[in-house]
């Protein structure tokens, strides 16, 4: 337990230095004039729309995250190593509270633009639209998007995030 904990709080350390941008309650102090571009994705029963999308580095990005499906999501944007530390405690925590836990989500607190205080990520209801504004970082050459509730990431919701100045 004290090494998952210590490699989850290493992951989101790193993840702030590589997602830069505060969300949630920035979100709102981002007007349409500072946004960028717009992304439309389309999340399915086990599947994003795309795979990868091409971001200039700064840019300012108003991800729309459509569930088409009907189970529950996530979007959320890191490295591949926060990725997968967020997983593995994803998946930990599913297993010790039995089929799912509360809400599907094992007792994690799946607050929009909040994941361990550092990852920008929504969650998105069945039939719903989340919307995520998230600047790129600058001197990051690629990202990952992912949905990391159990089970979703291994059968394809994921894509590359690829920063291209």
């Amino acid at each position: 337990m004290r090494k998952t904990l210590l490699a989850l709080a290493l992951g989101l350390t790193t993840m702030t230095a590589f997602a830069a941008g505060e969300h949630g309650s920035s979100q709102a102090a981002v007007g349409d004039a500072d946004i960028n571009r717009t992304i439309r994705l389309e999340a399915g029963d086990m599947w994003f729309g795309s795979e990868n999308l091409d971001i200039s580095p700064g840019d300012t990005i108003k991800f729309e995250i459509v569930n088409t499906g009907n189970i529950e999501h996530e979007f959320v944007i890191g490295d591949t190593e926060a990725q997968e530390t967020h997983r593995k405690m994803m998946q930990e925590m599913s297993g010790s509270h039995g089929n799912g836990g509360h809400g599907g989500h094992g007792g994690h607190v799946m607050a929009e633009g909040e994941h361990g205080g550092n990852m920008p990520s929504v969650t998105i209801a069945p039939g719903e639209t989340a919307e995520l504004v998230w600047t790129a970082p600058r001197n990051v050459r690629g990202l990952e998007y992912a949905c990391n509730i159990p089970g979703h990431y291994e059968a394809g919701m994921s894509g590359n995030i690829d920063l291209k100045g």
